[in-house]
Formats: C-alpha cells, sequence, structure tokens
C-alpha cells in the first residue's frame, strides 16, 4: 500500500467517523475549589455504575534535589504500603474485598492516587475510608522503604544495560544541562535517599492547597462536592511548592550549538534519539505542533519518517517523532533503531527529512489527512471514564481552559499549513539539536562533514 493511499484511506475514514460522530465535542466539566484550597473538576455520567477519583500533587520528579533523584518517585511508592492502623496487606485486602482499583502515579510534573469503584454507597464507603487513611497518614515504614529502594536499585541497574535506555538518559542529561527535568536516577544517589527524606517529601507536597482533584461517575453534583470536601480535609495544610524556574529560559540550551554524543555498545542495532527543549503544555503553539507532529513521525505508517526512512530505504523497522509538552517546555524527539553499518546514513537521511519539514510544512493533502484522523478519532480519547478523568486531571494540572475539550477539534480543523511551519520554527532549531547514538563508533572525516549543520 503506499503511502499516498493510505493517506486518503484514512482521510475518508475519519472524515465519515467525524460525521458520524455525537455531536457533542466533550462532556459537561464542572469546577470549583474545596475549603482547603483543592482545585475540583467534576464529570457527572451515570452511565455506569463506577466512580473514578484521581488527585494531583506538585509531588513529581521536577522538585527532586540533584543529589536525591528519585525522591519523588519513592515516597510516591510508599503511599499505599502501610498508612494509619492498615499494614500493606490490609490496605490491599479491604480494597479487593469491595472490587476497588488503587493505583499510584508519579511522573515530572505531578505524582499522585486515583482510585476507582462501585459506586453503591457500601462499597464507595469502605474505598473512600482506604483513602482517606492513605492520604492522611501513611506510615514510612523503614523495612518497607529499604525493600522497595532495594528494588527500584536493581531495576534500576538493569535498565542500564539496554541501549535505549543509555541513549535516553544521555539525550534527556543533554538538553536539560541545569534542570530537573534533566537530573538522572543513579544507583548512588537512590542508595543516599532515607525513609525520612521520602517522608519529608510526603508533607511538603501532598498538601491540600494546591492540589487538584478530578471526580468522574456515578455522583452528582451534591455528592460531589461533599467527597471533595472530605478528601480535602484529610490533606497536610499548607501550599505546594512552587515550580523550579528555568534558567533563563534554558539559555545553556538555546546557546548551545549542535551536539552528538556517541556511546560504544555491543547491542546488535544502533539506537539512535535526536532531539531538543521544544514546548510547554500551555503553549499557544500545541495545536499546531501536534498536527505538524502527526504528520512528521507521530502518525505511524503514514508519517513521513516512517515513509522515507522504513519504506523507502529500508533504514529502520519503526521510527518515530514526538513532542513531550509539560509545565515547563518539555522535549521533542525522533527515534529510531538501525544496523550498525548504517547508522550514520539513518542519520543524515532523518536530518534532511526534518530540515526539510521545517523549510517546506507539510502538503496539503498530508495536512487533510492528517487534521481528519486528528478530529475523527477524538471522541475514542473519551470513550471510558477513566479515560475522560486522564483529560480532566491534564486541564487541571496544566492550568488548560475548561473548553479545552469542546473546542479540541475546532482547534485542529482550523491548523494551516503556515501555522506548522510558524510552529515548528519557533521550537525546533536544527543548529542546536543534540543527536545521541548508541553502538557506534565516532564517523568517518567524510561522514562527519556531510552531516555538519549550517
Amino acid at each position: 500500500m503506499t503511502r499516498k493511499f493510505s493517506l486518503l484511506l484514512r482521510f475518508a475514514l475519519f472524515s465519515l467517523y467525524a460525521l458520524s460522530a455525537s455531536a457533542t465535542e466533550g462532556p459537561k466539566i464542572e469546577h470549583w475549589q474545596s475549603e482547603a484550597g483543592v482545585k475540583v473538576l467534576f464529570v457527572e455520567s451515570h452511565a455506569l455504575p463506577i466512580l473514578d477519583v484521581r488527585l494531583d500533587f506538585a509531588a513529581g520528579s521536577v522538585f527532586d534535589p540533584v543529589s536525591k533523584a528519585g525522591l519523588a518517585s519513592l515516597s510516591n511508592a510508599m503511599l499505599n504500603l502501610g498508612a494509619g492502623d492498615l499494614s500493606e496487606s490490609e490496605i490491599s485486602n479491604r480494597l479487593a474485598d469491595v472490587g476497588a482499583v488503587l493505583s499510584r502515579h508519579a511522573g515530572d510534573d505531578s505524582a499522585g492516587l486515583a482510585l476507582r469503584v462501585i459506586s453503591t454507597p457500601e462499597k464507595q464507603e469502605a474505598a473512600l475510608e482506604v483513602l482517606t487513611t492513605i492520604l492522611s497518614s501513611p506510615r514510612f515504614e523503614a523495612a518497607i522503604f529499604e525493600r522497595e529502594r532495594t528494588r527500584v536499585i536493581a531495576a534500576l541497574k538493569d535498565s542500564l544495560t539496554r541501549p535505549g535506555v543509555l541513549a535516553g538518559r544521555a539525550l534527556t542529561a543533554a538538553i536539560y544541562p541545569e534542570h530537573p527535568y534533566g537530573f538522572l536516577l543513579t544507583p548512588e544517589n537512590l542508595a543516599g535517599i532515607s525513609v525520612e527524606d521520602a517522608r519529608q517529601f510526603w508533607q511538603r507536597h501532598y498538601v491540600a492547597e494546591g492540589a487538584v482533584l478530578s471526580i468522574v461517575g456515578d455522583i452528582d453534583r451534591a455528592g460531589a462536592e461533599k467527597l471533595a470536601e472530605r478528601l480535602s480535609r484529610v490533606l497536610p495544610k499548607g501550599k505546594a511548592p512552587a515550580m523550579p524556574a528555568p534558567p533563563q529560559a534554558f539559555s545553556p540550551i538555546r546557546a548551545a550549538k549542535r551536539q552528538e554524543i556517541r556511546i560504544p555498545h555491543p547491542a546488535t542495532q544502533a539506537h539512535i534519539y535526536l532531539g531538543t527543549v521544544a514546548i510547554a503544555r500551555n503553549d499557544p503553539d500545541f495545536f499546531p505542533i501536534i498536527v505538524g507532529n502527526y504528520i512528521l513521525g507521530g502518525g505511524g505508517f503514514v508519517s513521513r519518517l516512517m515513509e522515507e526512512v522504513r519504506e523507502k530505504r529500508g533504514y529502520a523497522y519503526s521510527v518515530y517523532s514526538n513532542f513531550s509538552p509539560q509545565k515547563q517546555p518539555g522535549s521533542f524527539e525522533i527515534v529510531l533503531e538501525t544496523r550498525k553499518e548504517q547508522a550514520d546514513d539513518a542519520l543524515n537521511l532523518t536530518l534532511d527529512i526534518l530540515s526539510g519539514f521545517l523549510e517546506k510544512g507539510p502538503t496539503a493533502s498530508e495536512l487533510a489527512a492528517a487534521k481528519a484522523y486528528l478530529t475523527g478519532s477524538f471522541p475514542l480519547r473519551l470513550d471510558s471514564n477513566q479515560k475522560i478523568l486522564g483529560q480532566i486531571a491534564a486541564i487541571g494540572v496544566y492550568d488548560l481552559p475548561l473548553n479545552y475539550l469542546a473546542e479540541y477539534r475546532r482547534r485542529i480543523a482550523t491548523v494551516q499549513i503556515a501555522d506548522i511551519r510558524a510552529a515548528f520554527s519557533r521550537h525546533i532549531h536544527l543548529e542546536k539539536l543534540v543527536s545521541v547514538i548508541v553502538g557506534v563508533q565516532e564517523r568517518t572525516p567524510e561522514v562527519a562533514e556531510a552531516a555538519k549543520v549550517d
């Protein structure tokens, strides 16, 4: 199947899907603030007898000290491993008895907990009782902390043998040399984190003021307000710490020359990562960027990178591009694997494709197919309570407008070629791109000369 035919087919299918989809552009999101200062977002849905609750705190790895990278993750891991008068196994058993599922999440910007439970009063009450105990009084037992820290260190050591992990870490460290987004976990740093460090991190960061509570499911507004006050009251008092300030808008990265890092490795394939600091989640260029990225390398087999690198030259089985927008500018990456002997050719081709895209942008047919897919597939992002929960949590954490979901398809549909070219030119600069290649030695002088960027 040719790329042109794939584009046309996808355009047709998703145009049809978009026309047949519900006219509703998104769920009705209600919002308020609890007395304790928790931001609450609520979507009422009685389609299933299920209640989903999620709490997000300013407790991500961006708050890790440089010498204790991993502290946020370890602190989060301890929350449901004993709380109040409940042991680790008692917490697990009580939730299992009512069919409830408790999960933890810890990312760069935020961390927290989520609960899913059947909405019948007795089951809901039993599950919420466990959740409030966890939120108010996690134990942070020394023996359990030591077990978890040992497990994390062992997993990290194992991951550090993998070429893809090494490439990703090297790229992250290179593009964020002075910012917590670039702080890397090491066995030594993890070994230096104590249970008291984890407890103090919880006390500082898992506080009411500034937290985001997302509620979706089989409960009415009055019930949601009561639930929000119940959960807010048990949280530690205090104001969430402010995000660390970026060092002069990442001036060390913006001023840097293009870098290439090569790391020897016995892997059979060369792992190539290219990237730079790019865009924040609430940047006005967000919609042109995601449409453009779908065309460049985010659209699977219909993307330009896949067509040129895999289909035409056979350099890689998979190649993709990705933006990771966060509270502060997140990364842009292109990732591929290829045979070692053709790594330089694959890298130079990838740079040429990116350069051409920056210069000319997408074609009209590429843009039409991308917009049809992204608008047509959007209802699939809202086809379950848990997906809606994730979407409204992102609205709360990243301070997005409350009409974000309602406006999503319209904003995608209005993106033009000029918008994509302008957005990419503002955030992607070839002369400041970092390339990491794991598994190959230094370039030959001829190849190095060919790869120079003016």
